[in-house]
């Protein structure tokens, strides 16, 4: 025997294939909505991923920096006595430097010029937790010498093929002539199209504006038994206040802070503001109408002895059933969205569980809200309306 509640005609579902095109017409709408939310939130999180590889990929305990840092595509510089200062700070193991800036790359093929992301390492103390530049750390150590990212845009060229090719490739980077001995991978970003790691004498030859004893970045590894937020409270003491000491999760979260307050994270937070309305406004346009047709048959049901309660409950349900089949072609159609996109631009686009969670919530909310606002139509049925 079926339960009572499976028993019941199933109003809700009933109500929606009656009219078919306007059905129709509703998922594609949500469809759509969920869509342009997905690709926001996509491109969002694409914007955070990107701009933090370098940091995820940092070898320290803590950061130094000027207090001014913002962001890695334009670093504020600090006096290098202040790193070997923080190496007499009982805790500190070893100490090194990063520097970074905007060069100009030549595609050998074409002869054009495209910016791309610099990065200068000391070869006998690396920066980064690259195991493929590893290999290469011997070869760094002599001048105009560097390692190319294999995720970098193509407008640089076939640099990867050709370096697996020939095992080194001669290139041009701010007019000077240097040598791509190996390959690793980090990837671009919304701030960098392509990436290179060379040693800090090159990085001076290619910069030759910039002074060695000022440096972007400095890291610092601690004694295996040294607490972290002990070192870090002491380092800052210590050292004047034109540095600034934290944990490398606090480095990555300032980098994080300034795209998401800046423009551009603002733009794709205003893009699923966008899609939310859309999809409210669509939805209500169908409930309204459907309700606005049924007007008398609501009527009646009131009449037979069915309360208000039952009847919202209804609109209700229809309102999920258009979230839940509506969210299934938004999320199908942004998966291929998703790939056209990092086909595109090599930018980390892919669908994660947590988003398709957050923008299926969305859409309930979306259609409830919906539903909720065409209420006050279908509290308007009248019996005598049947009369």
């Amino acid at each position: 025997m079926l339960p009572k509640w499976l028993r019941r005609t199933p109003l809700a579902w009933r109500q929606l294939l009656k009219e078919k095109t306007r059905l129709l017409v509703a998922l594609a709408g949500i469809g759509f909505a969920d869509m342009l939310m997905f690709v926001q939130l996509g491109l969002l999180d694409s914007l955070l991923d990107s701009a933090t590889k370098p940091h995820q990929n940092l070898h320290a305990d803590l950061v130094l920096i000027n207090p001014q840092f913002q962001t890695l595509i334009d670093v504020k510089s600090f006096s290098r006595i202040r790193l070997q200062q923080a190496l007499a700070v009982d805790g500190v193991a070893s100490v090194r430097s990063l520097y970074t800036g905007n060069a100009q790359w030549r595609n050998p093929d074409t002869l054009l010029n495209r910016g791309i992301m610099v990065w200068g390492i000391d070869p006998v103390n690396p920066a980064f937790n690259f195991p493929e530049i590893n290999p290469h750390l011997d070869q760094l150590k002599q001048l105009d010498r560097l390692v190319f990212d294999r995720a970098s845009r193509p407008e640089y060229g076939a640099i990867a093929e050709l370096v697996k090719q020939q095992g080194t490739l001669q290139a041009q980077v701010n007019n000077r002539t240097v040598q791509t001995v190996g390959l690793f991978t980090l990837g671009a970003s919304f701030g960098a199209d392509g990436n290179i790691i060379t040693s800090d004498s090159t990085f001076f030859r290619l910069f030759p504006e910039r002074q060695p004893d000022q440096i972007d970045v400095g890291l610092m590894n601690l004694e295996p038994k040294a607490d972290v937020e002990t070192v870090k409270a002491a380092l800052q003491a210590s050292l004047p206040n034109d540095v600034k000491v934290m944990t490398p999760q606090e480095f990555t979260q300032i980098e994080i802070n300034y795209w998401e307050t800046g423009g551009t994270g603002f733009i794709f937070g205003q893009g699923v503001v966008v899609g939310f309305i859309v999809g409210i406004v669509i939805v209500y346009q169908i409930l309204y109408s459907d309700v606005s047709d049924h007007l008398p048959e609501y009527a009646t049901l009131k009449a037979m002895g069915y309360s208000d309660r039952y009847l919202l409950t209804v609109l209700m349900q229809e309102a999920l059933l258009l979230a839940a089949l509506g969210f299934i072609p938004g999320f199908l159609l942004s998966l291929g969205l998703y790939q056209i996109t990092y086909m595109a631009t090599l930018l980390p686009i892919a669908m994660k569980l947590e988003r398709a969670a957050f923008v299926l919530l969305l859409t309930i909310i979306m259609c409830s809200v919906s539903g909720a606002i065409a209420m006050r139509k279908l509290q308007s049925a009248d019996p005598a309306d049947v009369f």
